[in-house]
């Protein structure tokens, strides 16, 4: 309920009260362009606004590009999503130590282990380094060439595989800001931030 509308303009509470009007028509679309991996020119397209994060307002490295693509879309990657998902949960292709994006995990669970599992060293009297690391604009770095390769090598294959490509293939991005939008640039690499498809991979 509280995602922004995309380039439609089609807010989610729109989406809600027509839904009984619509629903036969939505999953025709959805079956239609999953089988076919055709795409609706208008899912491609992401206007990109700035969320502010913390620190100095004037500074722009204090704000996250996020990008606002068609909500209907996005119902359409939560399906996906969720077969992946499955998929990745039943063949047991993420180890446990993976706390991201999963069910019932989050950064705060990973914590709650990550100390734990550092309580015991110490207790035992072991010596403890620890190196984090940060891979800054990970998501916008992704080739989307290996992330296809990566989905295939996990045995994503099929309708799903070829829909993905098509999904990642032709994007096309601008930004908003003050009611002000700039042109249109291909997006070359990268995942949509606001996107929720492709992120447990």
């Amino acid at each position: 309920m509280n995602k922004a509308p995309g380039i439609d303009s089609v807010g989610t509470n729109t989406l809600l009260e027509l839904l009984e009007e619509t629903v036969d028509y939505i999953a025709e679309l959805f079956n239609k362009s999953l089988n076919s991996g055709d795409i609706p020119p208008d899912w491609k397209l992401a206007n990109v606004t700035a969320i502010f994060k913390k620190g100095n307002k004037s500074s722009t490295s204090n704000y996250r590009p996020v990008s606002l693509t068609v909500n209907l879309c996005k119902v359409f990657e939560s399906i996906m999503r969720d077969y992946i998902i499955d998929h990745i949960e039943k063949y047991k292709l993420v180890r446990q130590s993976q706390h991201g994006f999963f069910k019932n995990k989050s950064c705060l669970t990973n914590l709650l282990v990550f100390m734990e599992e550092i309580t015991d060293y110490l207790d035992s009297g072991y010596p403890v380094d620890v190196i984090y690391l940060d891979f800054q604009k990970a998501f916008d770095k992704v080739p989307h060439h290996r992330l296809i390769l990566k989905l295939e090598a996990h045995g994503i294959n099929g309708n799903v595989l070829r829909w993905i490509a098509n999904w990642l293939s032709g994007r096309k991005q601008r930004v908003v800001l003050g009611g002000q939008v700039s042109d249109w640039r291909e997006v070359l690499s990268g995942v949509p931030q606001g996107s929720v498809c492709l992120y447990y991979i």
